[in-house]
């Protein structure tokens, strides 16, 4: 999905945001009128992690894919990991003005795993 032209300044989860080992730097932003993020920078493990899962380009790639907001600084949509070449349903949950938890779950969100991002 195409970034929307839309300004969503207004809402803090947009933004730049960096995973907890600084390892990959994604931009956060409206595809239509759901969130989704794009990687804009990557460190030169996370791209060779992710060529030996199969993914090729990681920078340009969508993470964040189809995300509805669901509650005040609550969305929920799908996460791909590129490491792993796959793509789980998932959460977020904006901690603060500077941090999302961002979860991705198996089993119908029975089993799940987080990281905190921070703005950048």
């Amino acid at each position: 999905m195409r970034p929307s032209t839309a300004s969503a300044s207004r809402d803090p989860i947009f933004g730049t945001w960096t995973n907890p080992g600084r390892t990959i730097v994604v931009k956060t932003l409206l595809c239509g009128a759901e969130l989704c993020g794009e990687i804009v920078a990557a460190g030169a493990e996370a791209q060779n992690d992710a060529r030996e899962a199969g993914v090729e380009r990681l920078v340009g790639t969508e993470l964040l894919q189809n995300y509805r907001k669901t509650g005040s600084g609550r969305w929920t949509g799908t996460v791909f990991v590129p490491d792993m070449a796959r793509s789980f349903s998932s959460r977020i949950v904006q901690r603060s003005p500077d941090v999302l938890r961002i979860s991705g779950c198996i089993f119908g969100g029975l089993i799940c795993k987080s990281q905190d991002w921070t703005r950048i």
